[in-house]
Order: structure tokens, then sequence, then C-alpha cells
């Protein structure tokens, strides 16, 4: 039997982002479920407090980079301290619709960022995202 579809997390602060990206991963249909959230505070506190799941059942992390109050570097270094059985379980890939030259050093300090993609989430996007895990 083949893993099941991964579940999705995207973190975005803005609504029409996480509105559009989740509509677009519905519409590949390998997904398992989706999350959104606005804020990256709430979305570190949900995953801090799940319990790990089964290996199999992967977690995508999309995630924006530019976004107030915790933005996705400060939630990638949070999330790196978590332990590790929680860790395995998330693939974290960067989204931005503006990417600086010291975003994209910065991305070389964390390991568990799968790759950077430029904004819009696109179908494409979702399948290569799916294949990589």
């Amino acid at each position: 039997m083949s893993a099941p579809f991964p579940h999705f997390i995207i973190i975005d602060d803005s609504q029409l982002d996480c509105f559009i990206g989740e509509k677009i991963i519905q519409n590949t249909g390998t997904y398992s479920s989706i999350k959104t959230y606005t804020q990256a505070t709430d979305a570190y506190e949900h995953i801090k407090n799940s319990a790990p799941g089964p290996a199999d059942a992967m977690t995508i992390i999309v995630l924006d980079i530019q976004m107030p109050v915790m933005n996705g570097f400060q939630f990638v270094e949070a999330f790196e301290l978590l332990p590790e059985d929680i860790r395995s379980n998330y693939a974290i890939f960067m989204f931005s619709s503006s990417i600086n030259e010291s975003d994209k050093n910065r991305l070389e300090n964390h390991p568990c960022i799968r790759k950077f993609y430029g904004k819009p989430i696109s179908k494409e996007i979702v399948s290569s995202l799916v294949n990589a895990i």
C-alpha cells in the first residue's frame, strides 16, 4: 500500500493567499487535510501541542517569510527546537512574493527548510511539494 496523501498547513498573514493556496491544493486532489493560519504563532502552538502522528502521514508546511508578529524565519527557529519525533512529521517549504539575498542566505542555515518558492503557489508547485517528501 502506498503512503497516504500528505496533510497541508498554510501559514500566511494574507487571508487571500491562504484561500487561494487552499483551493489550489484541493484542486490537485493530493492531500489528506488542509489547515490555514494567518498567524505563525497559532500554527506553531498547534504543531507543538499535536501528538506525533504515524511516520507515513507527513505534513507539508507552506510558509510565508514576511509576516507580522512571527515571521517565517522566527517560526522555523522555534520549530527547530521541537522534539525530533514532532519535527520528523513535517516538511517546510518557504514562499515569498519577493526574495532578497540575505533571505536566500538565511535559508541555508535551516536544513528543515526543504526549498524556497516564489509566490503564487500553483498546481505544479503543489505536485513538486508532494513528490519531494
